[in-house]
């Protein structure tokens, strides 16, 4: 039985049409589709419903899509796709991962894509936690602690927050320290196999994670490049 086709998304689009088209290639997937004409509706949905993924557009009138993706990470951890008419640039994906978002999908987005990369990414969210399955991993020094069983992460003693995606990645990194990690792993492992091609994903996140955990994120000592090969995290203390 494909518990997929059990599976609540909600998909948030101030545009009827288009919202319609959305929910009708769901459900003849066998998704349960909520429907959300705004990020307010949106908000209260959440509470009430308990989507197991979201589906939101980036431009809305009032509360745009940003603004609708922090406030839903701030109080879940649901896989959030953001679809989006606009070129999908290095700055609308670094300010999506600031939002919260997981990935982008350019409109107008085909059916067979839609419906994989909802179910790529119901299937790691479904997957067993790191907490679970890794639950001694953690890497402790004067400048950074790192805790997967708590999902904790602190720089010089300030807690330091990371989006779901973020933190599998970093944890896949910290549970093969030491040793080199392909792109292709890296995106097997944290995104799925669907997003085999999707390299530029890898090298952003990697540069936002520096962004956040490192001194210098140019000169990183903890999360480094292996040139044409993948990253690996080095243990400094």
């Amino acid at each position: 039985m494909d518990t997929d086709t059990e599976k609540k998304i909600m998909v948030v689009d101030d545009d009827s049409a288009l919202r319609r088209l959305i929910s009708q290639v769901l459900i003849q997937n066998s998704y349960c589709v909520i429907e959300a004409g705004g990020g307010q509706e949106a908000l209260r949905t959440m509470f009430a419903e308990k989507p197991d993924l979201v589906l939101l557009d980036v431009v809305m009138a009032g509360m745009d899509g940003w603004q609708t993706c922090s406030r839903i990470r701030d109080i879940s951890d649901v896989p959030i796709i953001m679809l989006t008419g606009k070129m999908n640039t290095e700055e609308d994906i670094v300010r999506g991962l600031d939002s919260g978002a997981d990935e982008y999908l350019l409109k107008p987005v085909g059916n067979r894509e839609l419906v994989a990369r909802v179910r790529a990414a119901l299937r790691r969210a479904e997957s067993p936690s790191y907490q679970e399955k890794k639950g001694k991993v953690s890497f402790k020094d004067d400048y950074l602690t790192i805790d997967i069983a708590e999902r904790k992460v602190l720089v010089r003693g300030e807690k330091i927050k990371l989006t779901p995606r973020e933190f599998r990645l970093l944890a896949l990194l910290l549970e093969n320290a030491g040793t080199i990690v392909t792109h292709r792993q890296i995106l097997e492992k944290v995104w799925g196999w669907e997003y085999i091609d999707d390299v530029d994903y890898v090298r952003i996140y990697i540069s936002h994670l520096r962004q956040k955990l490192e001194s210098e994120a140019d000169q990183p000592q903890y999360i480094l490049t292996e040139s044409g090969a993948g990253y690996y995290f080095r243990k400094t203390g």
